[in-house]
């Protein structure tokens, strides 16, 4: 009897260990919404860097002031076009329409920002949005990390008619990276906007660093594929790709509005964006 007491509380002592272990997991990976706006802008030569940040700093004070809950957070692009994306999440499409309408009664607050976004224009070539859904089938253990500092973007456009494809060649990457020490993304699929057919892969680091170890995940990758893996890998690609662009990009706290949440799993990096709790 004691014997099996001493096997129990072995057992208890694990299965409360395991559990830490997974809130603590939980607590390091923030759930994604399943609805992701980007807006995305394009500044004019000589106008990106602090310019733009300096009028997109803006916009968080006077949302902050106003109360109003349209959160979002931005990328700067380190390879590309001189750009940024602002990500807005959101748990369904009337909640995306709720909070496109979404404004303030208080004249000061409404001067602000309109007075911020003809500021804004002046500084930009171009504008535009898109709306993607989260596809968790082809994503592998995905969410925001916290202490997240950069992100890979990859874009693929599907050829038309080759969607099939393009799921079997993600669930190819799935099946060579599962077992990759710390490999992640989050697929979104294009619903809204153009150029259509595309999908979107989101990578999150907490470090540049943290890309100096691709060679030796894609290494992993290759041998666990193995050679006819590779070759099906291959021809999947060529199939049903009509292009892909791969690009760095670093999160700016300053010209973000995070969410209450985001902010009390990472207060020391968003703190420059002076967010309000809602």
């Amino acid at each position: 009897m004691l014997s099996l007491c001493r096997i129990a509380a072995r057992l208890l002592l694990v299965s409360l260990s395991c559990s830490n272990a997974a809130i603590l997991f939980a607590q390091d990976i923030l759930p994604t919404a399943k609805i992701l706006v980007i807006s995305r802008e394009y500044t004019k030569p000589g106008k990106d860097g602090p310019p733009h940040q300096a009028v997109e700093g803006a916009y968080p004070r006077a949302l902050a002031a106003g109360k109003i809950p349209n959160h979002y957070f931005a990328a700067v692009s380190l390879s590309g076009p001189p750009r940024v994306l602002f990500f807005h999440g959101y748990d369904s499409y009337a909640e995306w329409a709720q909070g496109s309408r979404g404004g303030t009664t208080d004249p000061t607050v409404a001067a602000t920002l309109a007075h911020t976004t003809a500021a804004d224009g002046d500084l930009l070539s171009s504008k535009d949005y898109s709306v993607w859904v989260k596809r968790d089938d082809l994503s592998l253990n995905p969410g925001f990390r916290v202490s997240t500092r950069v992100e890979v973007i990859i874009q693929y456009l599907v050829r038309p008619g080759h969607a099939q494809e393009f799921e079997d060649l993600v669930k190819l990457y799935t099946e060579g990276y599962k077992d990759v020490s710390g490999m992640h993304w989050g697929t979104y699929e294009e619903t809204y906007g153009s150029p259509g057919n595309a999908f979107l892969v989101i990578i999150t680091h907490k470090s540049a660093s943290e890309l100096d170890a691709e060679e030796d995940n894609d290494k992993k990758f290759a041998e666990t594929l193995g050679e006819e893996g590779l070759k099906k890998l291959a021809l999947l690609e060529a199939s049903c790709l009509e292009s892909k662009q791969a690009d760095v990009f670093l999160i700016d706290p300053k010209m973000s509005y995070p969410t209450e949440r985001m902010v009390k799993a990472d207060p020391e990096f968003w703190k420059p964006s002076r967010t309000v709790t809602q």
